[in-house]
């Protein structure tokens, strides 16, 4: 359980339950044990058997000819786009929302030299495929640069966690390809779509020539990220992961983490989605004049909370989620504070992870559900 128990001033107990994103998930009982045990090598030089064993897993998971170790998320699609768009001047299309785009120091320009077009992003992570047909550019002359790589999120991050429709892949794809441009999909929650999609991994991923995911967000490993693709995209990325200083030595101790979290970790994430999806009712059924949310944009762990009154931002309601007064405890049962992100203008973001059980949950509605009751009445008050 992700969780701290602190002694306020007063002496009382204060329970802090931790929403803020899956990344702060601690590794499982069973990962630490296996990371302990781990057989491992200099995986440089190709002589670590326990990653080896991690990308030949995570290649025939994801249907793909090989996989690549790394150390983050935000380096597996840095290393995609560097080796998709390996000479100067190349561009890619990406959604406005993307995490590419928007959330990792710009890497795409600032390291790769390369720019990024963007298309606006709907509210279900997709964009416009004609749009996309649009930005594409079609026999460029020296003036422009040369489209190089489409890329698509899923699920999508800033969207509310959203998993892409497979028919929107599947016409993404079509479109690629008639222009003979790969498609790389940022996958950082790619097995939460796959469990709320009831399909494969390999089926969410078929359409797509490259792919990445995340071991460090709902599947709880401490550290790392894997990169998927043909046998010469990974020859090649692995070269590229050297150069931004991703070589890994004994990495086995991590890749064991990631072994344990393909066997027991994927299936589970339905827990995560449910108790995103009974926060995000509960809020929803207040019909509330303060913050609201849309109950059928819920897909999987994130739950997106929009402000609608004009008097309250999510800096105020994430102030006072953490904030444990006194009289809490008559209200809630117990002093509990909640950390959560503030992601944007006008709303705020809730994700729950492995360590969040059920008497968490209702622990976390009650107090969320006092909050958004207190605003109400400072706002009649005001009136």
């Amino acid at each position: 359980m992700y969780e701290k128990i602190i002694k306020t001033d007063l002496g009382a107990d204060v329970k802090i339950i931790d929403l803020r994103t899956d990344t702060i998930s601690r590794p499982t009982q069973e990962m630490k044990e296996a990371m302990y045990i781990a057989e491992v090598g200099d995986d440089v030089y190709g002589e670590d058997p326990t990653v080896t064993e991690l990308e030949r897993r995570s290649a025939e998971l994801l249907g793909k000819e090989d996989a690549l170790f790394v150390a983050s998320g935000t380096m597996a699609n840095l290393i995609a786009i560097m080796v998709h768009c390996s000479q100067r001047g190349c561009e890619i299309i990406s959604g406005d929302k993307a995490h590419t785009y928007r959330l990792e120091q710009g890497g795409t320009a600032q390291i790769a030299g390369v720019q990024t077009a963007p298309v606006k992003n709907k509210d279900d992570g997709t964009f416009s495929l004609d749009e996309l047909r649009e930005k594409i550019r079609k026999n460029p002359d020296m003036h422009e640069p040369i489209t190089s790589l489409i890329i698509v999120e899923n699920t999508h991050n800033l969207c509310g966690g959203k998993a892409l429709p497979l028919d929107w892949l599947e016409k993404v794809s079509s479109i690629a390809a008639e222009h003979n441009i790969p498609v790389h999909m940022d996958g950082a929650r790619l097995m939460n779509a796959a469990v709320f999609l009831k399909v494969t991994p390999r089926r969410v991923v078929r359409d797509v020539d490259t792919v990445c995911f995340c071991l460090s967000k709902g599947l709880g490993c401490p550290v790392g990220a894997v990169l998927a693709g043909s046998t010469d995209f990974i020859t090649k990325s692995r070269r590229i992961r050297k150069v931004l200083g991703g070589g890994w030595r004994q990495a086995g101790v991590l890749a064991a983490a990631g072994l344990v979290a393909l066997d027991t970790m994927i299936d589970r994430l339905r827990i995560d989605h449910d108790h995103a999806f009974k926060i995000a009712k509960a809020i929803s059924c207040l019909n509330s004049n303060i913050c609201e949310v849309d109950l059928g944009s819920v897909n999987t762990n994130i739950v997106m909370i929009s402000f609608i009154h004009p008097s309250f931002t999510p800096a105020d309601f994430a102030a006072r989620l953490a904030e444990t007064k006194e009289e809490d405890s008559i209200k809630v049962s117990v002093r509990i504070g909640i950390r959560q992100g503030a992601k944007g203008k006008g709303f705020t973001r809730l994700v729950t992870h492995w360590e969040i059980t059920e008497e968490d949950v209702n622990l976390c509605i009650a107090k969320i559900v006092m909050v958004i009751r207190e605003f109400e009445k400072r706002t009649i008050s005001k009136l």
